[in-house]
């Protein structure tokens, strides 16, 4: 099940949250920043011994002092205008993160909107990208129980409860 909410990402009890993470994984602004600053300096030590992380791939770390056991980082496409497969470096992020939610046992999991701050990825695209492949995986492996996007403000998540609607009357009609 997926469900589109308001909130802090660092205050959401789940298995995984997911870090919209810059390639180097040491932190940085938005998202990533106040995961970081929640959890404390332990997920930095952990993060430097990953050594950074390839866009639209995904590492876990444990969550520390998170309310989630684990977190995922993942770092998202820069928008370029959408020729330099953004779209789909955005669906490897989200496949990514629930394979590796999956292989870790969890049966819930928190995502932020990747790569929709200072990324500029389309708030209109990115929200369709996540909503049909997290439906899609979702689907395949009924072990994950709960996705939660988890939108920064109203504006986000009208995007993204507008990306669901339309997904879920594309299921009905076939």
């Amino acid at each position: 099940m997926l469900k589109i909410v308001s909130g802090d990402i660092t205050k959401i009890s789940v298995d995984a949250i997911v870090n919209a993470a810059n390639t180097s994984l040491l932190g940085g602004g938005g998202v990533d920043g106040a995961i970081h600053r929640a959890a404390g300096p332990e997920l930095l030590a952990e993060c430097r011994m990953l050594h950074g992380c390839k866009t639209g791939q995904a590492k876990i770390t444990k969550g520390y002092r998170l309310p989630a056991k684990y977190v995922i980082h993942t770092p998202g496409p820069v928008w370029n205008g959408g020729s330099r497969g953004e779209e789909e470096l955005l669906k490897s992020c989200y496949e990514s993160c629930l394979k590796l939610a999956a292989e870790r046992g969890c049966r819930t999991v928190a995502f932020p909107s990747i790569s929709t701050g200072i990324y500029r990825f389309p708030l209109e695209k990115a929200s369709a990208v996540a909503v049909r492949t997290i439906l899609s995986f979702c689907q395949s492996h009924p072990e994950i129980e709960e996705v939660q996007m988890v939108c920064f403000d109203e504006r986000t998540k009208g995007f993204y409860d507008s990306a669901l609607q339309k997904e879920n009357i594309l299921h009905i009609e076939f």
